[in-house]
C-alpha cells in the first residue's frame, strides 16, 4: 500500500516498458513528480492565485523573449562564477525559499540542503544558506528566530515581503490543503499561533503566521538585530525598489511569488527592467519566477539580474529521486545556461548584457 502520510506516493517510476524514466531537462521531472505525489501535494506545489493569469505569464513572458545569437566569438571556457555579498558562488543559480519539503520527500529539506551542495539544515548544506523569514505578529519572537537562523550560520536573512495575506488559491482550498499528521512548521515551536497549524489554511483572509502589519519601518528594525545582509523578496514596483534601499536592503528579489498571491500582477520578467534600472547597480538584484531553462537565465541576466532563483523545479526533483533529484536539476539547468552562453558569445556573466537579447526584446 502506498504511504500517503507525508503526501508522497511509495515505489519505482517506471513506463510502459518497465524502464526508468529519465528526465533530460527540467520540465520531464514535473510528470514524474506527480505520479509520486499525493493529489493534495501536487496541487499546493502546482497551484497559482485565482485564475492563474500571472502563473502563465511567468512562463509566457519568458518565452516570447528572444535571444541574439552570435558567432566566432573564442566561447571555448565558459565561467559562470559569480559574487555575491563577498563570497564566490560557482553559478548564478539559487534555490528559492519554499515551505513544507517534506510534503514532497520524507526527509524533506534535509535532502533538498544535500543536494543544493534551520540548525539541523544548516549542518546539512554544503553552500551558502540564506535564511527565509516571514515575520510574525510576535516580534518578540521574530527576532529569536532571527538570531537563531545567524547562530546557525545562515549568510544573509530573506524578508518575504509580499504576503501580508494568503493568496486565493482555488487549487489548494479543492484539494483540502491541511499540514498532515508528522508535519510541522519546526522553526515555529513554541509559538502560539502554531497551535492552529492543522487548521485548513483558507477559513478567512488572516493566517496565523503572517504578519498583515508588516511595514518599512519593521525592516529597517530587523536589521538592527542581524549582521547579515538583509534582502526583500517580492518586489515589482521600482517605488517600493527605491524604497527598500532608503531601508537598508542589501538585495532585491524581483517576485510575484510564482504566481501563487495577486493574479494578474505582471510577470517577473516584465517587472525586472524597472527595478533595475531604478536600483542602478547600488544592490544585487536576483529574479524569481518562471525560470525553467538555462536560456530563461541567460535572459534574466541580459535584463539586469545577478542572480535568479528556482523553486518549483527542485522541488520536483526532490518528489522524484531526493537529493539527487535536486542535484540533478541545478546541473541541467547549468549546463543549459553554458550551452546558451556559447551560442550567444557569452564566455563570462560580465559579457551578458542587453546587447544578447534580440532588438526590441531589451524591456
Amino acid at each position: 500500500m502506498p504511504d500517503e502520510s507525508l503526501g508522497v506516493r511509495s515505489g519505482a517510476l517506471v513506463t510502459a516498458s518497465d524502464r526508468p524514466t529519465q528526465p533530460v531537462n527540467l520540465l520531464d521531472f514535473e510528470p514524474l513528480a506527480r505520479a509520486r505525489l499525493s493529489h493534495m501535494a501536487y496541487e499546493y506545489l502546482s497551484g497559482g492565485g485565482g485564475n492563474e493569469v500571472t502563473l502563465g505569464l511567468n512562463r509566457a513572458r519568458l518565452d516570447a523573449i528572444l535571444l541574439q545569437p552570435r558567432v566566432l566569438a573564442g566561447a571555448g571556457a565558459i565561467d559562470t562564477r559569480i559574487e555575491m555579498f563577498g563570497r564566490e558562488l560557482p553559478h548564478p543559480i539559487l534555490l528559492a525559499p519554499t515551505a513544507f519539503h517534506k510534503l514532497f520527500h520524507p526527509e524533506g529539506e534535509i535532502a533538498t540542503a544535500r543536494g543544493s551542495a534551520a540548525e539541523e539544515i544548516a549542518r546539512a548544506a554544503s553552500g551558502p544558506l540564506w535564511f527565509q523569514l516571514y515575520v510574525q505578529r510576535d516580534r518578540g519572537f521574530t527576532r529569536e528566530l532571527v538570531e537563531r537562523a545567524e547562530k546557525a550560520g545562515c549568510q544573509a536573512l530573506v524578508i518575504t515581503a509580499d504576503t501580508p495575506v494568503l493568496g486565493t488559491r482555488d487549487r489548494e482550498r479543492r484539494a483540502g490543503m491541511a499540514l498532515p499528521p508528522g508535519l510541522e512548521m519546526a522553526n515555529l515551536r513554541g509559538l502560539a499561533a502554531a497551535a492552529e497549524s492543522g487548521r485548513p489554511f483558507h477559513e478567512n483572509i488572516y493566517n496565523p503566521f503572517l504578519a498583515p502589519d508588516l511595514t518599512w519601518k519593521d525592516v529597517a528594525e530587523i536589521r538592527s538585530w542581524t549582521k547579515v545582509p538583509v534582502l526583500l523578496k517580492g518586489i515589482l514596483a521600482p517605488e517600493d525598489a527605491l524604497l527598500a534601499l532608503e531601508h537598508g536592503a542589501a538585495g532585491i528579489i524581483v517576485s510575484n511569488h510564482g504566481g501563487r498571491n495577486l493574479d494578474t500582477a505582471p510577470a517577473s520578467i516584465d517587472a525586472l527592467p524597472r527595478v533595475a534600472e531604478a536600483v542602478a547597480g547600488r544592490v544585487p538584484v536576483l529574479l524569481d519566477g518562471g525560470i525553467r531553462r538555462g536560456t530563461d537565465v541567460i535572459k534574466a541576466l541580459a535584463m539586469g539580474a545577478r542572480a535568479v532563483l528556482i523553486g518549483r523545479p527542485y522541488l520536483w526533483g526532490l518528489a522524484v529521486d531526493g537529493a539527487n533529484g535536486v542535484r540533478r536539476v541545478v546541473e541541467m539547468l547549468l549546463s543549459e545556461l553554458e550551452i546558451a552562453m556559447a551560442f550567444c558569445g557569452a564566455a563570462r556573466l560580465s559579457q551578458i548584457d542587453a546587447r544578447l537579447l534580440w532588438p526590441g526584446d531589451g524591456r
